[in-house]
């Protein structure tokens, strides 16, 4: 989700997240004791205190101040229909203050949840929230809200609008989808025809969809015959967003979209039932397109820098010879940053890339961590434990193409835990960058480790659960396991501070009568 920055919108780019709800899962209100002392919740990274939490909604600023929306479940760790939005402020994208639950499922046309949405600002700076809701037909239709006290910054109280839902598909009115399969308005933006657009995702059978949707007042809408994007073979389209991205002429610029991104888990179901929370946010990034116009480039929020320690680890130049590790000592290694560039001096050892090594997800599979290659494996080895029975690692590797070399990024978790419950599943991703010079930025916080590369080109996100290497128990090391030197041009790493999150333990749960107009 992104954050409007007004209503009229430049139109350049889609970006499509796929994902899913989540399993359906009976259960009564469930009391929790939640242990602050659990070794994998997170020190810096947005969550509630406990409970279950997924999709970000309608990020904006009002007023100077920052409001995350996000769906939640008040009665545990599980997810359920009648999800609700929760909301919390921040002045600084970083620590965050709870507010009053801002839409519960109360009307026919949301009972069994307010589902995911956005927010667009209005002429005379009116937030809007456009969300879904699951009505008691088992239709998902598109509802409108706004806030019951515009010189409230903090927006404490929404009010549904009389003329919900405003957007419906029935079996009645010949669209081509499914009426329950159609959800997640993203931001309205308005061009010189006076005319505000939104896109909602769908999907028929395995063509995922994107549906636009125009309005002149912005309480009706028309839904427009042409599809605005599809796909084949992509299923249900969730969460679609769209919005501008612009050249930035370096990371963090002010004219890029700042977007949140839920984190999922890959602990049990049962053992979330157990710890009592479920779902993170990952850091906010910037998102904007690198000089080229031809590459998206993400990177984590200038802010978050504010919460490094003042003393730090840095080294200048150091050689890791092949099949060596060197410890990262200093820091904190369950909750730091750290930014590593490497040089490579010699391309002569490289391995030829097979042809049909085209995916790069299976690729990090097939070569591991524990696979010595001519140039890489070489990263970090993050969370790992003294004796290395348990790291995750983050690392590069150059292949010879045949008319280029080819860098391939890895997270490689398959000995994160000892815990053989857990999905130890690596992720891949070729880089677009120049193989003799590559750069590596880490974000740790106890079970997230949040990896760049190549200055933003290319993102990692893994979500682990350590056993052993928890609190200071935890070890970091630059490593390369090839059989190639590899030079370390610089180092800078820290130890991460706390953030101030959502402290409040009994986050209020707001559910009244919506009788105000339009």
């Amino acid at each position: 989700m992104v954050i409007p920055i007004n209503g009229s919108w430049l139109v350049l780019s889609i970006a499509l997240m796929l994902s899913s709800h989540g399993m359906i899962i009976t259960a009564q209100h469930q009391e929790v004791n939640y242990d602050t002392n659990d070794p994998h919740r997170t020190a810096y990274h947005f969550q509630p205190p406990q409970n279950w939490m997924n999709d970000p909604n309608g990020p904006l600023v009002y007023k100077g101040i920052y409001h995350l929306f996000y769906q939640y479940n008040p009665n545990g760790a599980f997810w359920q229909p009648d999800i609700v939005w929760a909301h919390s402020t921040s002045t600084d994208l970083i620590n965050w203050t709870p507010q009053p639950i801002a839409l519960t499922p109360s009307e026919p046309y949301d009972i069994n949840g307010c589902w995911s949405g956005s927010t667009t600002i209005l002429p005379g700076d009116i937030p809007a929230i456009l969300y879904t809701g699951f009505s008691n037909q088992k239709y998902e239709v598109q509802n409108l809200a706004l806030p019951k006290n515009l010189s409230d910054p903090y927006l404490k109280e929404w009010t549904k609008v009389p003329l919900n839902p405003l957007m419906v598909v029935t079996p009645n009115n010949n669209h081509s989808f499914n009426a329950s399969s159609i959800r997640d308005p993203t931001t309205a933006w308005r061009l010189a025809d006076g005319k505000w657009r939104l896109i909602i995702g769908t999907h028929q059978g395995k063509r995922g969809i994107a549906v636009l949707y125009t309005s002149k007042d912005f309480a009706t809408w028309n839904y427009v015959e042409r599809f605005f994007h599809s796909a084949e073979d992509n299923g249900m389209w969730e969460c679609p967003d769209f919005f501008p991205v612009y050249v930035g002429k370096s990371l963090g610029a002010d004219i890029s979209v700042i977007v949140f991104g839920w984190v999922n888990e890959s602990l049990t179901q049962t053992e979330f039932m157990i710890k009592g929370w479920f779902g993170i946010q990952a850091i906010p990034r910037t998102i904007v397109l690198d000089q080229s116009g031809k590459q998206l480039v993400q990177w984590p929020v200038k802010e978050v820098e504010t919460l490094r320690e003042k003393n730090h680890v840095e080294w200048l130049s150091q050689v890791i010879k092949g099949g060596s590790l060197i410890e990262i000592s200093g820091i904190t290694s369950s909750q730091a940053d750290v930014e590593i560039s490497f040089k490579v001096p010699d391309l002569t050892y490289v391995e030829e890339l097979d042809q049909t090594w085209t995916n790069p997800q299976i690729l990090c599979s097939l070569k591991g961590t524990s696979i010595e290659g001519g140039l890489g494996p070489f990263g970090l080895l993050t969370l790992a434990s003294t004796g290395l029975e348990e790291y995750t690692a983050i690392f590069f590797r150059i292949f010879k193409g045949p008319n280029k070399y080819v860098v391939l990024m890895c997270s490689d978790p398959s000995r994160s835990t000892l815990n053989p419950t857990t999905d130890k599943l690596s992720f891949g991703t070729f880089v677009d960058v120049d193989p003799e010079d590559l750069s590596l930025r880490t974000l740790i916080d106890h079970s997230i480790v949040e990896s760049f590369g190549a200055n933003g080109k290319s993102c990692i996100t893994t979500r682990v659960y350590p056993t052993l290497a928890i609190n200071d128990k935890t070890k970091l090391y630059a490593f390369n396991y090839g059989t190639v030197n590899v030079n370390i041009t610089k180092l800078n790493a820290w130890s991460m501070k706390k953030a101030q999150i959502n402290l409040s333990k009994n986050m209020e749960y707001h559910n009244e009568e919506h009788k105000d107009e339009l």
